[in-house]
Order: structure tokens, then C-alpha cells, then sequence
């Protein structure tokens, strides 16, 4: 069984820094895909940062240059370290994980995250409050 565990997130002022934490168990698939979603409230869930096996990296355009998303083994633990932290990116953050699809793989190709209906397995969420 596939299980993610977050940590990190909590409140802080803008500009400051955070990182999160997703733990990932059970992954038997040679190779996977990560990313990061995240979640207002009232709004669908957005698209953040993914990293792939190969160490591919991808991110949201509001977070570029701002948001490092990093693994040593991305079928074991995958971080977000977000500086540079504004009120708007506030939210649930969800980690979610899956086989590396030729679907997904074309999403990567083409700079772009997988969509949340690509992922199976998912994290319980964390909170970042970003405060003005």
C-alpha cells in the first residue's frame, strides 16, 4: 500500500521561508512522478511543482524562481522549500505521487505538471498561512 506523510507548513509572515516534506512509502514502480498541489479555499486544486525520477522539474509560473522542489529518492521523500513566501500562495498543500505515465512523461516534455487526475495517491494535506 501506497502511503504519503507530510510535514512542514504552519503560519508566517510574507517574505519568510518554509519547507515541506512529503514521505512517501510503500512506491514499487520503477519510475514515479511527485508534485505538489495546492488548494484555497473555495478554488479548485492548483498545480505547484512536480519532480520525476530522472530528476526533471517543473513549476507554476506563480512560483517559479521562488518554490525548489527536491528529492533524493522521489519514491521516498520529496521537499518544497518556498522562499520568498506572499499572501496568495496561502493553502492546503497536497504532495501526490504515481507511476511515471507516458502521459505524464509528455506533460513533463512539454514544461508543463501533470493534472491531479493523473495521481492516485496522495498526502493529507498541509497548511501554509502567508500573512500580509
Amino acid at each position: 500500500e501506497v502511503q504519503l506523510v507530510q510535514t512542514g507548513g504552519g503560519s508566517l509572515q510574507a517574505g519568510g521561508s518554509l519547507q515541506l516534506a512529503c514521505r512517501i512509502s510503500g512506491m514499487t514502480y520503477a519510475s514515479v512522478c511527485v508534485t505538489w498541489f495546492r488548494q484555497r479555499f473555495g478554488d479548485e486544486r492548483e498545480r505547484v511543482a512536480s519532480i520525476g525520477t530522472t530528476g526533471t522539474t517543473r513549476y507554476a509560473d506563480p512560483v517559479k524562481g521562488r518554490f525548489t522542489v527536491s528529492a533524493d529518492n522521489p519514491k521516498v521523500a520529496v521537499y518544497l522549500q518556498m522562499d520568498n513566501l506572499i499572501p496568495e500562495d496561502s493553502g492546503m498543500y497536497y504532495c501526490a505521487t504515481d507511476r511515471l505515465t507516458i502521459g505524464m512523461n509528455r506533460h513533463l516534455e512539454l514544461g508543463q505538471i501533470p493534472p491531479a487526475t493523473a495521481f492516485e495517491f496522495w498526502g493529507q494535506g498541509t497548511q501554509v498561512t502567508v500573512a500580509s
